[in-house]
């Protein structure tokens, strides 16, 4: 699909690119004839898979090495739009937790390192970059699972509290943009339940047609996107474009 909404011969940055949604939200911009460019960044190498492509490697969880992609993103001009697509809920020592007696210091760290403070850092050096005088978005794949006051099952401490953070920055973010770039946008989007190795260890009870191919889901947030205006910054919404409550 084409943004429509952003000005002809936008330019992208997605963190976050060897991820399924990551990925698929890179092939989804370069396939849109208004992109010009598309920065698609990871730990890894990233396959260059169409002439727009510039990859990029960061760390996450390494302050320094975002300044420096963040810069690179930054060849040709500034950005009309950032997508952070990074984020985790489990890896090979860390699992949801199902009580409060599962919490530990260093899955709580590890939560919020990745799932709200590589992302923050990521707005502070890409924020003030954002084009002016046209809709420009900084947007970071939350989860519906991080609103506090949608919250009736309790659990996954760690995975709710780090991205329960991450929508209060994007809150933040949004003020302080608004003040020196009132066409821009920071808004947090939920993707739904993908087929992706974040969630499909969790995917037995959930009913097929309820999980989506990333292809179809970076298209679901695209089109949501595309249909924001500054009037709604700050906000959190899902695939189909209802705003979730923080």
């Amino acid at each position: 699909m084409a943004l429509e909404s952003l000005p002809p011969g936008y330019r992208a940055a997605v963190f976050g690119a060897r991820g399924a949604i990551g990925a698929a939200f890179v092939s989804a911009l370069c396939a849109d004839p208004r992109c010009s460019a598309v920065h698609a960044g990871a730990r890894g190498e990233v396959p260059i898979r169409s002439p727009k492509m510039r990859a990029f490697r960061f760390e996450l969880e390494n302050e320094a090495s975002i300044a420096t992609a963040s810069e690179a993103c930054l060849t040709g001009g500034p950005l009309h739009l950032v997508l952070v697509a990074t984020g985790m809920l489990h890896d090979e020592f860390v699992t949801p937790e199902k009580t409060w007696r599962a919490l530990s210091r260093d899955t709580l760290q590890k939560s919020f390192a990745v799932n709200a403070i590589g992302p923050a850092l990521i707005g502070k050096h890409t924020l003030g970059h954002l084009a002016k005088g046209v809709k420009s978005a900084f947007v970071a794949l939350s989860a519906r699972i991080g609103s506090i006051s949608d919250n009736r099952l309790g659990g996954w401490h760690a995975y709710r509290a780090s991205k329960a953070a991450l929508n209060m920055l994007i809150r933040n973010f949004a003020v302080e943009l608004a003040v020196g770039n009132r066409s821009a946008i920071c808004v947090g989007l939920h993707p739904g339940t993908v087929d992706s190795a974040l969630s499909r260890p969790f995917l037995a009870g959930v009913q097929p047609e309820r999980v989506f191919t990333p292809e179809l889901s970076a298209a679901r947030l695209l089109r949501v996107l595309d249909g924001l205006t500054p009037s709604q910054t700050g906000r959190l919404f899902a695939w189909d474009g209802a705003e979730i409550p923080f």
